[in-house]
């Protein structure tokens, strides 16, 4: 069986190179074909680099993309160069930092390979970061399970069959939120315990106004049902309200309307069109092996 894993990169070449290292050593001696394509996110910095320790590797390609369109975007170009131009049964996308720890793929290669086709999501278990850091990511999990009645405890480290690829390359919400479009689409997904590791180089990058926003772009893509779920809370706290409405207990409701304003915006980063088009943004290709 063949096995791609897709890395979108930005500004973090140290970190790419130890991990492509990394990978190699997990995968010696293993009976199957990996190749790797990193995709360079227009990266200011210089990111091709000498990869010395790829030896188990059939392949890596380096894609180097004209402008910067962030991770998501990233990560659904990728899929769509993959799916148009390789050879593949499954496709692991993973972050680039390390944080995706490669003694992971082992499992998921096994598990793929008795799933039935079915694709495998690496639910988080345990996390590496700070306590605060971790209450907000509950904050989070909770809220998208509030509003949207989806748990998805999951990220981009997944393996994903090709059948769930052609689903999502066909769903807009690809282009806006990863995590998101793949609950979306596929309702039967193999569970992996998967550990959130450290990264390999600087602080993590995921401050709290991008988990904000990671949410809320996970929320938009379903949107129908947070609306109506959120008409109903408007309808019973104001019930529950009127006889004591005030500044103060009126704020919930100013966050509520402040958080579907957002997500409203939030959704018009779902364009097929532009999705369609992402493959005109790959400036060049780089073919490191």
């Amino acid at each position: 069986m063949k096995y791609i894993i897709l890395i979108p990169i930005y500004n973090d070449r140290e970190s790419l190179k130890l991990l492509i290292e990394n990978i190699n050593n997990q995968i010696k001696g293993l009976n199957f074909d990996l190749s790797i394509v990193v995709i360079n996110d227009a990266s200011s910095q210089q990111i091709i680099d000498t990869y010395p320790n790829i030896e188990n590797i059939q392949s890596l390609e380096i894609i180097n993309m004209k402008e910067n369109r962030g991770h998501a975007r990233c990560i659904a170009s990728g899929l769509k160069y993959i799916f148009e131009k390789k050879d593949f049964d499954f496709v692991i996308p993973m972050d680039g930092d390390g944080e995706d720890r490669p003694e992971e793929i082992k499992n998921f290669v096994e598990l793929s390979q008795k799933s039935d086709d079915k694709s495998i999501i690496g639910e988080r278990v345990k996390r590496s970061e700070g306590l605060i850091f971790k209450v907000c990511y509950q904050f989070h999990k909770f809220l998208t399970l509030a509003f949207t009645g989806q748990s998805i405890k999951f990220g981009n480290f997944t393996c994903l069959s090709k059948s769930t690829i052609k689903k999502m390359l066909n769903e807009k919400a690809t282009w806006n939120s990863f995590s998101a479009s793949l609950k979306k689409v596929e309702k039967e997904l193999v569970s992996a315990p998967s550990i959130r590791g450290k990264r390999y180089f600087g602080p993590s990058q995921m401050s709290f106004f991008n988990l904000l926003k990671h949410s809320l772009s996970i929320i938009s893509v379903f949107r129908k049902t947070v609306l109506i779920r959120s008409a109903l809370f408007i309808v019973f706290y104001i019930l529950l309200i009127k006889s004591n409405a005030s500044i103060i207990t009126s704020l919930p409701l100013v966050f509520l309307l402040i958080m579907i304003y957002s997500i409203s915006n939030l959704a018009l980063r779902e364009n097929i069109d532009e999705f369609n088009n992402s493959l005109k943004n790959i400036h060049d290709i780089e073919k490191v092996k």
